[in-house]
């Protein structure tokens, strides 16, 4: 393990590290953080079309290319995949190499590989959503040739990440490491297991599921809720048990509480998927043992929110000047708030009235938007001053600017949610005196119309706020004042993440 003296700036910028002698591959990870920025306000943008399109359906534009229908996938797939994966991709290769004091394993040539295989991907998946080439399943959209490509990449990047840790200098495997691990490791697993199709011809862009019916049901949610477990939990609390100690310049709160943390994690979340199929043809032993399973997720999620907030146990004074960190712990409340919502979802007298409605949706986007957003904003204005070896990002008026346009966003879209979900249950479920169902379907879409209205009102927000985040990440790489390394400075006690 480094001693405490050793945790100095992170930045490594042509060659050799000081100190150390070894030249990290940085050049696509500096393409992985522009393409996080892109693919953000892309997806963000699909975001705001949709939801205008759902209070002014007449921005359908009567195309079938630009219905919902055919945009909806494209926004969940270019935040999450795109956006989410970009920013994944770029700073666990980052860390990697920080943490094992090791060469990516590959070299520059495997991380140019890893980024324009991924973009390939993306551009494939969204190609095939808007002329309608698609799965049909939910986060699982791309057909069978796109699900290979990225099947054979995905090796490739276990590979570049597994091989790093084993060539390491550092006896010590940072607990970021491990998260990203189970990210990458479970998410092969996931993939494969729930895109088991059959082409109707090598030469057909269209697959039947090998699995149907409720099998089929069951293993999509399998899939579907340990995406958000592993690829938009896991791998986004390697972000975190890294980039919070380098911004708050204090170790992590407890090392003990991480390890619990990672394989509580580990071990509940891969049994949560049933709960997304309450009242169905699932056997209810089943939809019970998913329920279960997410109540007890809410301990180990709380143990990791405490374990990122409390790091910043000495250095509260921080969130006034460091306008990066404030996104970064603000994350932190963002997954406590969302881990606590999600368990008290699951359960079947909850979910009796929260299904199927747009409360869901406000739950989706408080982790969506407040977890993995800020996080991956946080880490960004970390990161990028060290990538392009600069003194401090351009300007921390427009973080601060960035900051409340974005949080004021989420406010609106998931408190308009919240309101409109519970009362569109509600008005589902109401009868009148002689037991017929007091409202019609269209009277409860009518209802929703100006919570529709608020809900595209906090998108515009969010994607003007990530629009000022891109200007000032141009202004800081074209303008900004050059160093010889980016000062900023890392924990001062370990176990931190070793440079």
């Amino acid at each position: 393990m480094a001693s405490a003296s050793m945790a100095a700036s992170p930045g490594n910028w042509a060659a050799a590290r000081q100190g150390t002698g070894v030249a990290y591959v940085e050049d696509p990870i500096r393409a992985f953080a522009i393409a996080t920025m892109f693919w953000g306000i892309v997806g963000f943008l699909v975001g705001v079309v949709i939801a205008s399109q759902l209070a002014w359906p007449a921005l359908n534009l009567g195309l079938e290319w630009t219905s919902f229908g055919r945009l909806r996938p494209v926004h969940t797939s270019a935040v999450i995949f795109a956006f989410g994966g970009n920013a994944l991709l770029g700073t666990s290769l980052y860390i990697v190499q920080r943490t094992c004091r090791a060469r990516l394993w590959g070299g520059e040539e495997m991380g140019w590989w890893l980024f324009w295989g991924y973009q390939f991907f993306i551009v494939t998946a969204a190609l095939g959503y808007v002329l309608g080439v698609t799965q049909g399943k939910e986060y699982a959209e791309p057909e069978w040739f796109s699900d290979l490509w990225l099947t054979v990449l995905w090796v490739m990047y276990l590979l570049a990440y597994a091989g790093t840790i084993m060539r390491r200098e550092e006896p010590h495997i940072y607990v970021a490491n491990w998260f990203f691990l189970a990210f990458i490791i479970t998410v092969a697993l996931l993939h494969i297991g729930n895109n088991v199709s059959l082409p109707l011809a090598l030469t057909s862009t269209f697959s039947y599921a090998a699995p149907a019916g409720v099998q089929g049901a069951m293993i999509q949610w399998w899939y579907g809720h340990n995406a958000v477990g592993f690829f938009l939990t896991a791998g986004f609390l390697g972000m975190m048990y890294y980039f919070i100690p380098k911004q708050a310049e204090r170790p992590v709160y407890s090392y003990r509480l991480s390890i619990v943390h990672f394989w509580s994690i580990i071990f509940l979340y891969i049994w949560a998927g049933p709960h997304h199929l309450h009242y169905t043809a699932l056997p209810d032993w089943a939809q019970t043992l998913g329920m279960v399973f997410s109540v007890m997720l809410w301990m180990p999620s709380w143990g990791g929110m405490i374990n990122g907030i409390m790091t910043l146990s000495g250095a509260w004074d921080k969130l006034r000047t460091n306008a990066g960190l404030r996104f970064s712990v603000t994350a932190v409340a963002f997954y406590g708030m969302s881990t606590f919502e999600g368990p008290v979802m699951s359960i079947k007298a909850v979910n009796s009235l929260s299904h199927y409605t747009d409360w869901t949706i406000g739950h989706v986007h408080s982790g969506a938007l407040g977890w993995n957003g800020f996080i991956t904003f946080g880490a960004l204005y970390w990161l990028i001053p060290v990538l392009w070896k600069r003194a401090r990002m351009w300007s921390e008026a427009l973080i601060a600017w960035h900051f409340w346009l974005a949080t004021l966003g989420i406010v609106l879209y998931i408190t308009a949610m919240w309101v409109s979900g519970i009362m569109q249950g509600l008005m589902w479920r109401a009868y009148d005196e002689l037991g017929f169902l007091q409202y019609s379907f269209i009277e409860t879409v009518a209802a929703m119309h100006p919570y529709y209205v608020i809900r595209a009102l906090g998108g515009v927000l969010y994607l003007s706020g990530a629009i000022l985040m891109a200007w000032n990440v141009f202004k800081t790489i074209t303008a900004g004042e050059e160093v010889e390394e980016a000062r900023v400075a890392a924990p001062a006690a370990q176990p931190v993440p070793a440079e």
